[in-house]
């Protein structure tokens, strides 16, 4: 049977103690959450601008205290704010259509004739 008796020495225990905080580390979240919003912007891609929509609220709902005390960084709200107004920006062809008439410029195709 197994004894009862405790046998650790309480003169061998070490208290914790809490790592130090680490420096400036930049995230690679934040730097996704700044330039994703640009890209969707570029592109004009939804998906894009979706997926900058979710990293930015991810980002800002990760941010420690030190990160949005600091006046390093761009806070988390403005981020929101820019990949907010990238998805606008990506939506904004079905709101206000191109004027009649007009074809999307190409790169593949041969040059508009000139109006008389």
């Amino acid at each position: 049977m197994a004894s009862k008796k405790d046998m650790r020495r309480p003169d061998l225990a070490v208290p914790y103690q809490e790592p130090a905080p680490k420096g400036d580390a930049a995230e690679f979240s934040s730097t996704l959450s700044s330039t994703l919003p640009m890209a969707a912007i570029f592109t004009r891609n939804r998906y894009i601008g979706w997926a900058s929509v979710v990293f930015s609220i991810q980002g800002w709902l990760g941010e420690s205290e030190e990160a949005s005390k600091s006046s390093s960084g761009t806070p988390g709200y403005f981020t929101i704010g820019m990949s907010v107004m990238a998805l606008a920006v990506t939506y904004l062809p079905m709101f206000l259509p191109p004027p009649p008439g007009t074809r999307p410029a190409t790169s593949t195709g041969p040059a508009a004739p000139a109006a008389a």
